[in-house]
């Protein structure tokens, strides 16, 4: 079921007006335009300085489970658009066989390669790609999963207005708490991020980013 099929909360649904933010960089066809060309630039240098990681890691996982290396998993982009996010794999193969399930702290689904990708966050490196190819940017409220949008729009209303935007490789809410914090201040980290987006915020953000990655704060 699509986002914009389902019943997210009463009263409630996915329309235009939901995705519309007064006085921001949203409506800029200079940001949006410069914001492109730095995922695109980005995402390729990125690609290439991880290369070597991703060969190495993908032999490490084929040693250390059965199973592929890469993970696609379908998750809700912009205005509720379903895209397959790709990952390098740091769960079982069998992960889900009871049904999806959130990932907890120190969970006995991860691998023992995974553990590491999970707090060094180089298992998202895959999802460049997803940027190159325009579901993603590089910075922007994280993508969840359609069930758990579902889930947590229920739970706090107003959610789902974080698909106003592009979501992102890193992000406002990544940066101060990531896995660590609950749907409730995702949701504020985000709201702001897309209220007062800006080059400079975007700056700030990657820097942050490369301390949550060297400490590997919030990982699961």
């Amino acid at each position: 079921m699509k986002v914009d099929e389902m019943r997210i909360a009463e009263g409630d649904s996915v329309n235009d007006d939901l995705f519309f933010v007064e006085n921001n960089p949203l409506s800029s066809a200079t940001y949006l335009m410069v914001q492109r060309l730095f995922d695109i630039v980005l995402a390729i240098a990125g690609l290439v300085v991880a290369f070597p990681f991703l060969v190495i890691f993908s032999i490490v996982i084929k040693l250390d489970t059965k199973g592929t290396v890469f993970y696609r998993q379908e998750r809700v982009g912009m205005k509720g658009k379903y895209f397959q996010l790709l990952k390098l794999r740091t769960m079982e193969m069998d992960a889900e066989k009871d049904g999806p399930r959130w990932a907890d702290t120190n969970d006995m689904r991860v691998t023992r390669i995974g553990r590491y990708l999970r707090k060094t966050r180089i298992d998202e490196l895959p999802q460049l790609l997803n940027v190159l190819k325009g579901d993603m940017s590089i910075i922007g409220p994280r993508p969840e999963r359609p069930i758990f949008t579902e889930i947590f729009n229920k739970k706090t209303p107003g959610f789902i207005k974080r698909l106003a935007i592009k979501p992102g490789l890193t992000g406002w809410a990544q940066v101060n708490g990531g896995y660590d914090i609950t749907p409730e201040e995702k949701l504020a980290y985000d709201l702001e991020y897309i209220r007062k987006r800006s080059f400079f915020l975007d700056v700030k953000i990657l820097l942050l980013t490369f301390k949550v990655v060297m400490t590997g704060e919030g990982a699961r």
